[in-house]
């Protein structure tokens, strides 16, 4: 079908559309010598139902690759290679074969390279770094310099901690003011390794020296001389040679599978290359491009370009959706990619026009790397990236753009034909592409649900609340009040309930752990929703009851020196350090059983104080700045609106009318989704995003901020099972960031005596 037909066509869905014919046109260097999809039936099972796009962090490794390796150590003896038994020799040789391969891989030989093992990538750079003869200036001579460039990995921009000291110049160096541009190199922990030509190893002076590192040294006189051996010379201490030795099956793995480097270039170009064609193209029903992508190409080339996609999503005005919230809803599908500036801020800052100064201001304003803080002032603090590998599919492709079609555009989509066709004349294949971006579906939210609501959406998707409607004020009452003893289990619904000085009295009081002491949480294990604790204050006890179990009784606190087993523990909680107390063998046994994994429960020492986050002390009165918690995850309470959550039912009952979705979800079933401890009977959707302060019967509150939503409002409270809703129809309605419900703080101790009682009258303030 000719392209400008196949536009007019909008019967035709993004399946009949977007198929791996088409792919075939642009691309035919797709697969390798074996059947692909046998290929990765058989050695990647492990993944089915998952889009995994995030290659250049970790890729994946075949199963075949397991099974030879632990073939491996099960049949030999491998002993420390700094020995001379028979294994140890045997050690001492698979390494250095190991070695051969790696200068192999990269067309070298050993009469012009070593190879030196590391831990990563990263320790490789760092012993450079250590090991360079810096000259410092004199008066004759002046000072080395080290110049890099400004897109470099953090890694390489590091060195310059080592060097500041002695007086080296540091010089950066722009891609733009060289002609050879340098690659960033990628962070990849676990074995790691450093190619040193051997005419220039001299240059390289060790000042620390670890076992099998010395030819001879003197524990009592400062002599010391060095390892002959390049190699043996700058690895302290004992390699890791199990990780080596699988390493040497890798090399098998790769080839067995593949045929060869060259052959997954232009497997993994071509994936992404389609990628980057349509993405680029693709926009929204007013004709606004969806996608800024940044790159300096538009792989035309696999010499050149490699197989990542770097971008941001933008929404029908223009606005940048923040990479916070592609990630959350990317976790939806199975669709796992990075977000970030991935250890690379000079590069952020070129394609992104971060000036150092807007650094510096979003250091303040409290973003740093790492974290989910995505937009500042609506200006993107980061991006998106997608990146292949030798297993990746078409159907990755597939997944990825339908994802983005189905979440992100505003419908009906459309394709900039234009710039489809320029992209196609430049492919170095044979072949055109008549792949197009359209969908029939009609749109999740139309223009005819907004006018049934009668709202008026303010920019961040929250209703806009007019003068005269924040100086009337309106009847609001309390419906419901729980507390989730457990932290992530189910909720103990009440009707009174005494506050107490952390919040709600015993609300997440304790958390289940496994057994690596990792908290679980209905992300990592659902089935934790089916965990109902009930807390019976008369008698200071927690019971634990779940189907197919007999019901447990846990102490609410310890009245004697804890034993061996209520030891006190150290454990995380987002990204808080917090102090615990175990809860013994007979609740850990339980839940182990329940879980099918080995688990404890723990609860907050009582002695431990934990202050709330500092991202929320802005705004907030003084005697409030200093909230103690619990093991909450930001503040210590949570409450939403009914009308919001009313509005938000439409919206999803429309949604799944116009799809094939068909799971209803009632109000009361949204209100257990989003796991509040307060729900309020609100007069308009939305309106507490505006507020500041709020009043329950006697209770004074503070607002803290908005609740960040993530997947795991995408649990069954009642089953455990994962759907898409309410996180899909909430980012559709919201435009922006993900948040539903507001978190509140004791406005003053003098309150932390009080009780909360259903039925209570809601006065609200706003901002």
């Amino acid at each position: 079908m000719p392209l400008h037909e196949a536009m007019e066509k909008e019967s035709l869905n993004f399946n009949q559309l977007c198929t791996f014919e088409s792919f075939e046109k642009v691309w035919n260097h797709y697969g390798y010598k074996s059947v692909f999809q046998d290929v990765i039936e058989r050695e990647f099972s492990r993944i089915k139902g998952i889009t995994y796009l995030d290659h250049a962090g970790t890729t994946l490794y075949p199963e075949s690759l397991v099974r030879e390796f632990y073939q491996d150590i099960c049949t030999n003896v491998y002993g420390n290679p700094h020995s001379h038994n028979p294994s140890s020799r045997l050690t001492h040789d698979t390494v250095e074969h190991v070695r051969y391969r790696i200068l192999q891989h990269f067309n070298t030989t050993p009469d012009e390279y070593s190879v030196i093992f590391t831990s990563g990538s990263t320790a490789a750079l760092k012993l450079v770094a250590e090991s360079f003869p810096w000259r410092p200036p004199t008066a004759a001579e002046p000072a080395s310099q080290f110049c890099y460039l400004t897109d470099n990995h953090t890694s390489v921009v590091g060195i310059r901690g080592v060097i500041s000291a002695l007086g080296v110049v540091s010089l950066p160096v722009s891609p733009e003011e060289i002609e050879a541009r340098a690659k960033d190199v990628d962070q990849s922990e676990g074995l790691g390794a450093l190619l040193v030509r051997n005419d220039t190893a001299a240059l390289l002076r060790k000042t620390y020296f670890g076992g099998g590192t010395a030819a001879a040294y003197l524990a009592g006189d400062n002599y010391y001389v060095p390892a002959s051996n390049m190699s043996s010379r700058f690895e302290d201490g004992t390699v890791s040679f199990l990780d080596i030795i699988a390493l040497n099956h890798s090399f098998d793995s790769l080839h067995t599978l593949t045929g060869g480097m060259d052959k997954i270039q232009l497997h993994t170009f071509g994936l992404t290359r389609y990628t980057y064609m349509l993405l680029s193209s693709l926009c929204h029903g007013n004709g606004q491009p969806v996608a800024q992508i940044y790159s300096d190409s538009e792989f035309e080339n696999p010499s050149t370009q490699g197989a990542i996609l770097n971008f941001n999503l933008m929404d029908c005005h223009g606005q940048m959706i923040g990479y916070s919230q592609v990630d959350k809803l990317a976790s939806l599908f199975n669709i796992h990619l990075r977000t970030g500036c991935f250890c690379n801020t000079g590069a952020c800052q070129l394609f992104l026009g971060i000036t150092n100064q807007v650094v510096k201001s979003n250091l303040q304003a409290g973003h740093v790397c790492g974290d989910n803080i995505d937009l500042v002032d609506d200006r993107p603090t980061g991006s998106v990236r997608v990146s292949f590998g030798y297993m990746s599919t078409f159907q990755d492709c597939q997944n990825f753009l339908n994802f983005v079609a189905d979440c992100f555009v505003d419908k009906p989509v459309k394709v900039d034909q234009d710039k489809l066709d320029r992209l196609k004349s430049n492919t170095s294949s044979k072949g055109s592409s008549q792949c197009l971006l359209t969908n029939g579906k009609p749109d999740h939210i139309d223009e005819r649900e907004h006018a049934s609501t009668d709202l008026v959406v303010n920019q961040r998707g929250g209703k806009a609340i007019t003068k005269d409607a924040k100086s009337h004020e309106k009847a609001q009452t309390l419906t419901n009040i729980y507390i989730y003893p457990i932290k992530s289990c189910a909720a103990f619904e009440v009707t009174d309930w005494p506050v107490g000085a952390l919040g709600l009295l015993h609300d997440r009081g304790w958390m289940v752990v496994n057994g690596n002491r990792v908290c679980l949480n209905q992300k990592r294990e659902p089935r934790l929703c089916l965990i109902h604790p009930q807390i019976y204050l008369p008698s200071n006890t927690m019971l634990l009851q779940a189907s197919g179990m007999n019901t447990i009784c846990v102490p609410l606190k310890n009245h004697s020196e804890p034993p061996q087993s209520h030891r006190v523990c150290q454990n995380m909680v987002c990204g808080d350090r917090v102090e615990t107390v175990d809860c013994g063998d007979e609740a850990a046994s339980w839940l182990s059983e329940f879980l099918g994994q080995p688990c404890r429960l723990i609860r907050q020492s009582p002695d431990f104080s934990r202050d709330m986050k500092k991202g929320h002390e802005k705004g907030l009165a003084p005697e409030v700045s200093s909230t103690a918690l619990s093991l909450v995850n930001e503040a210590q309470y949570l409450i939403v609106n009914r009308a919001s959550v009313d509005l938000l039912q439409r919206h999803i009952t429309n949604r799944q009318e116009s799809s094939d979705d068909h799971q209803p979800l009632d109000t009361q079933t949204l209100i257990s989704r989003f796991r509040a401890n307060l729900v309020i009977s609100g007069k308009e959707p939305f309106e507490e995003d505006d507020w500041s302060h709020l009043i329950i019967g006697n209770t004074h509150f503070q607002v803290a901020g908005r609740c960040g939503r993530c997947q795991m409002i995408g649990v069954d409270q009642s089953t455990g099972a994962k759907t898409k809703e309410p996180l899909l129809s909430l980012s559709a309605y919201r435009k922006g960031k993900v948040t539903f419900g507001v978190y509140l703080v004791h406005q003053s101790l003098e309150d932390s005596n009080s009780t909360l009682t259903v039925g209570s009258s809601v006065k609200s303030e706003m901002s």
